[in-house]
């Protein structure tokens, strides 16, 4: 009787099990949804950056008449040419410029080598640049760009992760002093980070390195660079200071305040008036109470934060001459160097897009709110 009556309430208890192919089947479904709309998404700005830089293919007009411009010079530059008659002379200089632009598909419609460019570059075959070489006298893209990014890397990666935690330390022992003076510092100087942090550098060069002389005008290292490996850390160091400096003056005040602001919003809440009544510490408080419920904008602002590092800042690093991605990113444009540009916005993108995708993820663990596949985590 007792076995019969366990094996009915063993019968009558819910399969926990046979949901879980169905919320696989969802996430499955959720991941491909997303991976397919965040590779349209890079697609179209991909494509957009070829038209953009292409002007629309109007830069082949500009191509022929360099093509041309380089191909006289060599032609009437070559003394074995020189005893040629005129026609003679720019019959043979139109028949190389027709070779050359053959060579560079030139000659086809602008369309079709669109559609070429943005294979491709979504599969990452970035080509050779057109001017710009590398350090090694390389014109792999790839090479250019796996030369420029551990300088920018090292730059913002200083300066950017610097900036956030120590922004978010400074916010939280901030909402525990509201109303206090230095918190009232913060709040007037916040709108000093609408100044762009090349126009805090160009005053740094001016006060410490012109004036002062105490620091340099820029570059990575002294030239020449050190021997040994202390001094040449030394000098990096000391090249280092301006820069981040620059960085960390334009985006600290304006990111304390905004974490200052989440972690006031939060501490307001009834369920930490709840936690204080009950005696709990005010660390305990901060860190289950405050820091927990902004974990998910704190997660995507460092998510964020790790995008910038491989950007780069076009204009401070030509400011400072520092040799990393955004000034090479400067100097292609300034050139219509093309399959640098892409290739700089391509490995743009993917970061970004990987990123996003990411987030996705991360948010649907940390935030129960979130919903997977169309139904709410439990």
């Amino acid at each position: 009787m007792a076995s019969g009556v366990l094996t009915e309430k063993a019968l009558s208890r819910p399969k926990i099990g046979i949901r879980i192919p169905d919320t696989l089947a969802r996430i499955g479904k959720y991941v491909l949804y997303r991976s397919v709309a965040l590779f349209v998404t890079v697609v179209i700005g991909v494509y957009l950056t070829v038209l953009i830089v292409n002007m629309g293919g109007y830069l082949d007009t500009i191509r022929i008449a360099q093509i041309r411009e380089q191909v006289g010079a060599g032609v009437l530059g070559d003394p074995t040419l020189q005893t040629l008659p005129p026609s003679e002379l720019r019959k043979h200089i139109d028949e190389l410029v027709v070779l050359e632009v053959q060579r560079l598909r030139l000659d086809q419609p602008f369309f079709v080598r669109s559609v070429d460019y943005l294979v491709d570059a979504l599969t990452l075959n970035l080509g050779r640049a057109e001017i710009m070489t590398s350090n090694s006298g390389s014109k792999q893209v790839r090479l250019i760009l796996l030369e420029r990014i551990p300088a920018t890397l090292l730059l913002s990666a200083s300066a950017n992760l610097s900036l956030f935690f120590g922004a978010i330390f400074v916010a939280l022992f901030l909402s525990r002093r509201y109303g206090s003076w230095l918190d009232r510092i913060v709040i007037a100087m916040a709108p000093s980070s609408t100044v762009p942090a090349w126009f805090y550098g160009i005053f740094l060069i001016l006060i410490f390195a012109s004036l002062l002389h105490i620091l340099p005008f820029g570059g990575m290292v002294a030239a020449p660079p050190p021997e040994s490996t202390f001094d040449y850390t030394l000098s990096l160091l000391k090249h280092m200071i301006l820069p981040v400096s620059a960085i960390i003056l334009h985006g600290i005040f304006v990111s304390i305040y905004q974490w200052r602001t989440f972690f006031l919003i939060y501490s307001s809440e009834d369920y930490v008036d709840m936690a204080k009544a009950k005696g709990l510490t005010a660390r305990t408080i901060e860190r289950r109470y405050i820091l927990r419920p902004t974990l998910p904008p704190i997660v995507t602002s460092f998510a964020f934060t790790l995008i910038y590092l491989w950007q780069g800042a076009i204009i401070l690093e030509t400011v400072f001459a520092w040799p990393g991605v955004g000034r090479l990113l400067y100097q292609a444009i300034s050139i219509f160097d093309v399959p640098v540009i892409v290739g700089n916005v391509v490995l743009i993108a993917y970061l970004l897009v990987t990123t996003v995708f990411l987030l996705d993820i991360i948010y649907a663990l940390l935030d129960p709110r979130v919903k997977v596949g169309g139904e709410r985590r439990a």
